[in-house]
Order: C-alpha cells, then sequence, then structure tokens
C-alpha cells in the first residue's frame, strides 16, 4: 500500500504554532511521507489525505475558535483518517514536564474521531507582536520561546513511524 498523503494544519495567532507545524511537517516528509502545510482557513477538503495533524494555539486553555469549527466541520471525514492534534501555549516548561489534557471542547471532538494521540507543547511570545496587557506584561521581558524543538521532532517521527508501519501491515 502507498504511504498516505499528510495534511498538517495549524491555527496560530502570533506564527509560534505555525512553527511547530512546519517542523512537524519536516519530520514526516523526511521520513519519505508526502506532506501538505496548510493554514486551517485555507483548507476546503481533505479528500486527498490519508492522514491529518491539526494544531492550534491554546490561550486561556482554550483552542482557537478556528480549530474547532475545522474539527466540526471535518468531523465525519476525520473519523475515517488517522488523526494526531497538538495545542502550543504554555509560556512556562510545563508542557515537558507533565501531560497536559486537551481542552474539554477539544477532547470531546477528539473521542468521536478516534485521535491517535495529542502533544502539547511549550509557546513562545514576542511582546513586539503581542496585543493589549499580555504586550504590556511582557514588554520587560522580551521575547520567550518555551518550545522543545527536541520533542516536536521525537513527536513528528513518531506519527511518521505509525504511518509508515500502519501503510506496510495493510
Amino acid at each position: 500500500m502507498d504511504q498516505p498523503r499528510v495534511l498538517v494544519t495549524s491555527v496560530s495567532k502570533m506564527g509560534s504554532t505555525a512553527e511547530i507545524a512546519e517542523v512537524v511537517a519536516e519530520r514526516l516528509s523526511a521520513a519519505g511521507l508526502e506532506v501538505d502545510v496548510v493554514p486551517t482557513r485555507e483548507v476546503r477538503s481533505l479528500e486527498p489525505y490519508g492522514a491529518v495533524v491539526l494544531g492550534s494555539a491554546v490561550y486561556l486553555s482554550r483552542w482557537q475558535r478556528e480549530a474547532l469549527t475545522f474539527l466540526r466541520r471535518f468531523g465525519t471525514e476525520l473519523s475515517r483518517r488517522p488523526v494526531w492534534l497538538f495545542q502550543s501555549g504554555p509560556l512556562d516548561l510545563s508542557a515537558e514536564q507533565q501531560e497536559i489534557p486537551l481542552p474539554r471542547p477539544v477532547a470531546a471532538h477528539a473521542a468521536g474521531i478516534h485521535v491517535r494521540g495529542h502533544a502539547t507543547f511549550g509557546g513562545r511570545i514576542d511582546p513586539s507582536r503581542a496585543e493589549g496587557l499580555l504586550a504590556r506584561s511582557m514588554a520587560r521581558g522580551g521575547m520567550r520561546d518555551f518550545r522543545n524543538f527536541e520533542q516536536i521532532r521525537a513527536w513528528g517521527d513518531r506519527i511518521a513511524d505509525e504511518l509508515r508501519s500502519r501503510s506496510t501491515a495493510a
């Protein structure tokens, strides 16, 4: 059986989550998988894809509305293919130290589509791109990046391994 074409899509308010999606896509591609990286708002169909990786920035323990809309809109199609979810946002090392559950609305959708796995990665804050109170509170600290790219690459490699083993077993 052929390797599945993989969609890696994300919702990123300030670019950090999109960068994580790019790293995951690079790992999948390096493993020989055909990968498309498309912002969630631009996805019109899942028909060409045999697997999906969806990520969202998390603010106040909530996924971006656009990511939840994607889960609702494509729920039936997602239930027919392997899906992985990731979230980014903790502005500390908690994502490396413990498993952080998906927010309830996301977990409910995930159960319905039989998500193969999920991960939480640290976030990045760039005060020059932040707005309002967040920008004022972060301005003194400068850029802060809590993403662990070794962890992100390893997660992408695990997805690639699972996809390759599924296609050779079929």
